[in-house]
């Protein structure tokens, strides 16, 4: 009976624990409705509901910056992760010389050809020359990972599906605004931004045998244009070394858009978004030290959009348009008229 008595009360109990849990989950009052509601006195911010508000400000904006800044932060990311780990230097190109495996994290990696990546500086270095080798298929990229204008009908692409048709030549990437002489040579490509992305493929015939696709990306060069004694090219192995060139999802973001911002200036980016940059601190030529109470804003913004560029980036419908490939299946094309017009349903 005791012992009956006693579980009864201990299951009274529980239950109004979770009735009170509930009722004080239910009482809370919803975040929107705080700040809507947050005090006002003659139509003035109470000095708590400015501080709700400005740090509600913040975090809005840095977290709109980057959502808008995911190229740039996705490069970036691949930038600091390889320079953290194999150095830095228009000089220093890694190679995966035995395949990517899962030691490296990146975005959209293949295993099936041999990889090469770089980053210049033209604003550093001046224009660079790009030296590529016979049977190599390769990328130039803006730092928002636009290919770069070159010749003719050509954007980016070098080597196979290049201007060079795969046979080698000397490619010449030249900064924003570059007004000095071209020299005759040279296959020209006019960069927006003067930091620049080198992507670079080679194929092997054998898995077993890398080594003729390793001989090729080693045959690569790249060197400033009037440099008269540049620096020996570093081939560092990157296959099975860890290294992280995730776009970045802390509040470091923003420590290299500042470091962007000042590399760059008004070739990153227009008037209006640089002045949202501006807005969260972030502005060419001024230091950017937040306090702590701010970074840890920015941090949480940071965090925030880069799970909501997950769920953008798994929509499969936007308006009344379909990202299906197969009404019936879930293979999306998110590519702009990629797919056939399909009405959601």
């Amino acid at each position: 009976m005791a012992l009956t008595r006693d579980l009864r009360a201990a299951t009274f109990a529980i239950g109004v624990g979770v009735v009170m849990l509930a009722g004080n989950a239910q009482a809370q009052p919803d975040r929107y409705d705080a700040l809507a509601n947050s005090a006002m006195t003659e139509n003035r911010p109470t000095p708590e509901t400015a501080k709700l508000l400005r740090d509600e400000l913040l975090f809005q904006r840095a977290t709109q910056t980057y959502l808008w800044a995911l190229p740039l932060i996705n490069t970036l990311g691949m930038k600091v992760g390889s320079e953290k780990a194999f150095g830095a230097g228009y000089n220093v190109l890694p190679v995966w010389k035995k395949r990517l495996d899962p030691q490296t994290l990146v975005t959209t990696p293949n295993s099936d050809v041999i990889y090469a990546m770089s980053y210049l500086d033209l604003g550093k270095d001046g224009p660079m020359v790009f030296e590529a080798p016979p049977g190599l298929q390769g990328i130039l990229l803006d730092f928002w990972q636009r290919p770069i204008p070159g010749p003719g009908k050509f954007a980016g692409d070098v080597g196979l599906p290049g201007p060079d048709g795969g046979k080698g030549g000397k490619f010449l990437i030249l900064p924003p605004g570059y007004e000095g002489p071209v020299p005759e040579g040279y296959f020209v490509y006019r960069s927006g931004t003067n930091n620049v992305f080198v992507f670079l493929r080679s194929f092997y015939q054998d898995p077993k045998d890398l080594g003729p696709a390793v001989k090729v990306m080693e045959a690569a060069k790249i060197y400033p244009l009037y440099a008269k004694d540049p620096k020996p090219m570093q081939f560092p192995d990157a296959s099975g070394v860890p290294v992280n060139m995730l776009p970045i999802s802390d509040a470091s973001a923003f420590d290299q858009l500042k470091l962007l911002v000042d590399s760059e200036g008004a070739n990153l980016a227009d008037p209006d978004w640089l002045g949202m940059l501006a807005s969260i601190g972030i502005v060419k030529g001024q230091p950017f030290n937040p306090d702590a109470p701010t970074r840890a804003i920015l941090d949480k913004a940071a965090k925030t959009a880069y799970k909501t560029s997950r769920v953008i980036g798994f929509e499969e419908t936007v308006g009344d348009r379909s990202f299906r490939v197969y009404p019936d299946r879930r293979w999306v094309n998110p590519i702009a008229d990629g797919t056939r017009a399909v009405r959601s349903t």
